[in-house]
């Protein structure tokens, strides 16, 4: 099996769109903000938008009903030419500047034989969190039948040799986009990698998969559950299609943008626990005898605080090894809930925030540090996958705008 990631043909709105108004922020953004969504859908009336194209989670009360619209959408841009192929066999180069810095991402396919979500699942593209299944069913109605994709995708490389995508913003390729992006996104420029380029990073793509430790490459970072029903939806094709069929069927594929984990403007932010229904030292007991149960122990350090009313214990774990902190914390977390029926977890992205409801009632805050990059990847090798909420890349303003588009039917 060749390179997990690899050359696209990619559709682009045809000149003269306003790009301000096409592109929009991932569906899964700003979820509790419907006002959000419907300032996008006052600001893109009556030109062509990829909100057309997506189903904001905001409106998911809407049922099924809006799906063939959106669908019939994909359909009236493709056959009125709204969408035209501006790639053929190649990447996207993309630069994203927000208030973080400047990232540099590569648009492409992805090979869904090569990912697997899995807890302890040894393939070549895999998960950072735990995947809920019950969000891929809904995913599924919207891509099945839908006859291209733009992605919210976004997959980690580690690359900390920056020999992939960097020296690529460094060549002289032609410009296919070039846009403010609404509701303070930042701006996005695209450049087309083709040619001998595209052959070039494809080769270098290769040789970097058959180096990987573990045979570990990608890992998805933002568009897990996006990416789970690409690979929901492919696995219920491929019965129907005879095996030279499946080689290269465009459902095979997902179109993704790949960002090296060590871009200094990919910012992995913690998201704290608030346990509330509970006391500060008995959680802090219950924590450190179920670590005892696997070999480690609480010793005064920092990687986690508990916080309560005004008071403040750190402490390191021992015996961690390569996984994280929260790996062992969310599992004892949920095994300690399931005991504790009077007690709940929230999951708060603010520090001050986690402290001041600590303070207010019978609660404990759980404050952790960021992911070091360095460790990320084996952390994952070591542990399976991460425990839902373990990070957050970015804000929400922050997050992929969807530009680029693939035929998949």
């Amino acid at each position: 099996m060749g390179a997990c990631f690899l050359p696209a043909d990619i559709l682009l709105p045809r000149a003269g769109t306003d790009l301000s108004k096409w592109a929009v922020v991932a569906c899964d953004q700003f979820t509790s903000r419907p006002d959000y969504w419907e300032t996008v859908r006052n600001l893109t009336e009556g030109a062509p938008t990829t909100l057309d194209l997506i189903y904001p989670e905001a409106w998911l009360s809407r049922g099924d009903a809006y799906i063939p619209e959106i669908q019939s959408a994909m359909e009236r841009y493709l056959q009125e030419g709204i969408l035209t192929q501006a790639v053929t066999d190649g990447f996207v180069l993309v630069r994203r500047v927000t208030e973080s810095g400047e990232r540099l991402g590569l648009v492409g396919r992805l090979d869904l034989e090569q990912y697997d979500y899995r807890p302890g699942a040894r393939a070549a593209v895999r998960a950072t969190e735990g995947t809920i299944l019950s969000r891929i069913p809904p995913r599924v109605k919207i891509r099945r039948g839908a006859p291209i994709e733009s992605p919210h995708i976004m997959m980690l490389l580690d690359d900390a040799k920056r020999q992939l995508i960097e020296p690529l913003a460094e060549e002289a390729l032609p410009l296919l986009y070039d846009t403010e992006l609404m509701q303070g996104g930042g701006h996005l420029s695209g450049y087309a990698v083709t040619g001998e380029a595209a052959a070039r990073t494809a080769a270098l793509i290769e040789r970097m998969q058959k180096a990987a430790p573990g045979g570990f490459f990608l890992a998805a970072g933002d568009g897990n559950h996006s990416l789970a029903t690409a690979k929901a939806c492919w696995e219920e094709l491929k019965p129907s299609l005879e095996p030279e069929q499946r080689e290269n069927h465009p459902a095979r594929y997902a179109l993704v943008e790949l960002v090296n984990l060590h871009s200094p403007a990919l910012l992995f932010q913690p998201i704290h626990r608030v346990v509330f229904g509970a006391e500060l030292d008995a959680l802090v007991r219950d924590f450190d005898a179920a670590l005892a149960g696997l070999g480690m122990a609480l010793i005064p350090g920092g990687e986690v605080v508990f916080a309560a009313k005004g008071e403040k214990l750190g402490f390191d774990i021992a015996g961690l090894g390569e996984r994280l902190p929260l790996d062992v914390l969310q599992r004892f977390l949920d095994e300690w809930l399931q005991r504790h029926a009077e007690a709940a977890v929230d999951y708060v992205h603010d520090e001050q925030e986690t402290v001041s409801h600590a303070s207010e009632g019978k609660a404990v805050g759980i404050l952790l540090q960021g992911i070091p990059k360095d460790g990320f990847f084996a952390a994952i090798r070591a542990g399976g996958v991460l425990p839902r909420k373990t990070f957050s890349m970015g804000e929400g303003h922050e997050k992929r705008y969807y530009m680029e588009c693939r035929k998949i039917l």
